[in-house]
């Protein structure tokens, strides 16, 4: 599937994904007008979202309900590199949950693909061509 990344003006910059529009702003600090999430918010929510989808598949399949169940997703930045260095998921299980599952749930978001795919480091091509050309002129493969 193809994603196409359009530049609808200001600092925006929209991905048309299938038939979804998922539109990213700056946030004015940084010149943008902050009218949706700036494109790294939404790589970081990527992981929340996907291990949040493992728990409440791993909840449906057995009958607990997800009410009271939240994800809290923490973020620690290297100072020397500003690189992000550690993503902490912190399952908040309701009262009432089963503690027999309490490590398994944490299992099962653990096996998100979007944190199996960060953890192998895919390569990452980028390249630039005149828009009606197939071949690729000039390319960059980031690891």
């Amino acid at each position: 599937m193809d994603i196409h990344v359009l530049f609808p003006g200001g600092k925006r910059v929209d991905a048309v994904v299938g038939t979804h529009v998922i539109r990213t702003d700056q946030p004015v600090s940084a010149g943008g007008e902050d009218t949706a999430p700036a494109p790294f918010d939404l790589f970081l929510a990527s992981l929340g979202t996907c291990a949040g989808l493992y728990v409440l598949a791993f909840c449906q399949a057995r009958g607990i309900s997800p009410e009271g169940l939240e994800l809290v997703q923490r973020h620690a930045v290297d100072p020397a590199t500003r690189q992000l260095d550690t993503v902490t998921i912190e399952i908040r299980l309701p009262p009432g949950f089963p503690e027999r599952y309490r490590a398994a749930i944490v299992r099962a978001a653990e096996g998100c693909k979007v944190k199996k795919t960060l953890a192998h480091s895919p390569m990452i091509s980028v390249v630039a061509r005149p828009a009606n050309h197939n071949q690729g002129d000039l390319a960059c493969a980031v690891p």
